[in-house]
């Protein structure tokens, strides 16, 4: 059995450092999904953040991502996730994570997806060109319907800063048309991260490993064997503690 390396818990789950400190594992921050929150109220985030990843071995972040779409028509839309992306990346800085993860913005039956490839790699390209010295990029797989999009974006991008944060969850809900193995398989060679929930495929759900329709136990067990081991990983669901139970008695970590 493959044991996975370089665990976090993301703070969408409450219980999250308490799960994180019980098995040594590290903390994905979630607190700025919502991109107001590094405006409104934020000594409060801030405090409440700081007080999360004190005594936390290792430190991700999760970047804004409602409403913003880095393949956006208006310029000026584009220019808001120009600018958030930009607000996230020092604030990750400010908490020692080095490796943050990102949305698409797609959004199916929107964009037309040779458009969405093309403004997408102007995009993040020039986030690269200014991005802070040592931080990666993890580019997550949300709507969309096959691994080939974001895949054919991280792969015509060719940097090393950038990389898939690969969704098993998200890879398994209502919108997607590939199976599982296609998924895994397409995006195995651009993975620097991954994301572990469970769903019954109709919502998502963010379920414990073990709830749901994904045959969990292949889906890790593949990506553990062939993902070399700077790969991180992410548990992803509403409560950390059932996860972390179910891939301790699994053997995963």
């Amino acid at each position: 059995m493959e044991m996975i390396k370089n665990l976090h818990i993301s703070t969408v789950a409450e219980d999250a450092r308490e799960t994180a400190l019980r098995y040594g594992l590290g903390l994905e921050i979630a607190e700025f999904c919502t991109a107001m929150n590094m405006d409104k109220d934020f000594p409060a985030w801030d405090a409440r953040v700081r007080a999360e990843i004190d005594g936390i071995k290792s430190v991700m972040f999760h970047a804004p991502f409602n409403e913003l779409c880095p393949a956006a028509i208006d310029p000026l839309v584009l220019d808001v996730a120009k600018r958030r992306y930009r607000q996230a990346f020092k604030l990750a800085l400010t908490y020692g994570a080095r490796r943050i993860v990102v949305h698409s913005g797609y959004v199916p039956l929107i964009y037309f997806k040779g458009y969405f490839h093309e403004r997408s790699v102007e995009f993040w390209r020039e986030q690269l060109s200014e991005l802070p010295e040592g931080l990666t990029l993890l580019l997550e797989n949300v709507m969309e319907d096959s691994p080939e999009l974001l895949a054919g974006i991280v792969r015509e991008i060719d940097d090393p800063r950038f990389r898939l944060c690969f969704d098993i969850g998200h890879a398994n809900t209502i919108v997607s048309d590939a199976p599982m193995d296609e998924w895994i398989g397409a995006s195995l060679p651009y993975i620097g991260h991954v994301h572990i929930h469970n769903n019954y495929r109709q919502w998502d759900d963010h379920n414990p490993p073990g709830d749901g329709l994904i045959d969990m136990k292949s889906a890790l067990r593949r990506l553990a064997a062939e993902l070399p081991g700077d790969v991180t990983y992410a548990i992803e669901s509403i409560e950390s503690a059932p996860a972390a139970a179910w891939l301790s008695a699994e053997g995963f970590i």
